[in-house]
């Protein structure tokens, strides 16, 4: 099949008019044969699928019910929404509920909906102070044995782990697996100093920046600054509830779009109506695009906006070019993850996994390793 005509993202962080080539599932640079299906897409911008980091779940399933028909749902929508990758987060429960839905996670085999590409383990290794939408109780120190026996449950399945670097313990954890697993500061009352320890010591990554972690000040710079200097990853959410535009622009900023994560951290309500939900066994209420601990009002509990609406929020709203907020939501996570080969980008030899949007970012057509899902 080819693709005739799009505004195509190109490996320069351009759009530029051509043509997609697409043979078994993957791009290729083969000229266009005499029996090829081709698809006009002139007018349309031809985008990389994207790939979401951090997400708990969607349409009434989440990733800790530890259940395949609820994975696979999760897995069918977030591909009908261009993410055609995933790496869902887990949340704050005792280790006999993660095992399971570890494997869960290990078990699931699909040939179709978003590829499972890994797990992000957000709980329970993180500061009860800030535990925001987590259950308090559950928090513990960093447990490398603990941490060992979950990752064998998931099959190596675990590729990225929350950690608080100012508990006790948890800088020594930082140091033994960084080199086996992307470590993430996050749930975290560090300051800058602690914070530049933990990146020193292996942390590549902030989770969902801004959110449940110290702000920046001229005396207490607090973690997001060590991040910059220490060339980490910032996770985003752009759903225009949990970060004002103004410190979207400036993550974009100091961060670039080559170390921005945009992430949904949506959970089960989202593509549901307003309503009554649950996130890691906590009452949660939607309204809008608001979600909240029901008996803690003023604490957001994850999203209810897909991660393809993220990146669209953030350039028709916030003011973020359209090429920095694809690479943030696609090449930069598949780098992150090690899986650039495959995916995250429209290049020869990468899956091919097509966003077709119309000048609005309204999505035309999505297809998943060559075939059209939407």
């Amino acid at each position: 099949m080819v693709i005739r005509n799009a505004l195509v993202y190109g490996l320069d962080h351009e759009f530029h008019r051509g043509d997609l080539y697409i043979s078994g599932g993957r791009l290729t640079d083969a000229p266009l044969q005499a029996d090829d299906t081709v698809i006009d897409a002139e007018g349309l911008y031809a985008l990389p699928g994207l790939i979401d980091v951090h997400f708990h779940g969607a349409v009434g399933c989440d990733l800790c019910d530890a259940d395949e028909a609820g994975l696979q749902a999760i897995a069918d929508y977030e591909a009908q929404q261009g993410v055609t990758a995933i790496c869902p987060a887990t949340m704050t429960y005792p280790e006999d509920h993660l095992t399971k839905v570890m494997q869960a996670a290990a078990a699931h085999r699909s040939g179709h909906g978003a590829d499972l590409i890994g797990l992000n383990m957000e709980g329970p290794f993180l500061n009860p102070k800030k535990a925001g939408a987590q259950d308090p109780q559950y928090v513990i120190p960093a447990d490398e044995a603990m941490f060992g026996r979950l990752q064998a449950a998931a099959g190596g399945l675990i590729r990225i782990v929350d950690v608080a670097p100012e508990v006790p313990g948890n800088l020594d954890f930082i140091r033994k697996l960084s080199g086996k697993v992307r470590v993430s500061v996050a749930h975290t009352d560090t300051d800058y100093e602690t914070a530049v320890q933990a990146f020193k010591a292996g942390a590549c990554e902030l989770t969902h920046t801004y959110n449940a972690m110290p702000q920046m000040a001229h005396r207490m710079p607090g973690p997001i600054p060590a991040g910059v200097e220490y060339g980490a990853d910032a996770e985003l959410i752009a759903d225009g509830i949990h970060v004002h535009p103004a410190m979207v622009r400036l993550l974009f900023r100091i961060y670039g779009r080559e170390h921005v994560l945009l992430i949904s951290d949506s959970m089960r309500a989202c593509g549901l109506p307003d309503g009554e939900y649950t996130l890691g066994g906590q009452a949660v209420t939607v309204h809008g695009k608001r979600a909240v601990l029901t008996e803690q009002p003023d604490t957001i509990a994850g999203s209810v906006t897909c991660l393809y609406d993220c990146m669209k929020e953030a350039v028709l709203h916030m003011g973020i070019p359209l090429e920095d907020a694809v690479c943030a939501a696609s090449e930069t996570p598949a780098r992150a993850l090690g899986v650039t080969h495959d995916y995250g980008r429209l290049a020869s030899g990468a899956y091919a996994n097509i966003i077709l949007a119309d000048p609005e970012l309204n999505i035309r057509a999505v297809y998943q390793k060559g075939n059209k899902i939407r």
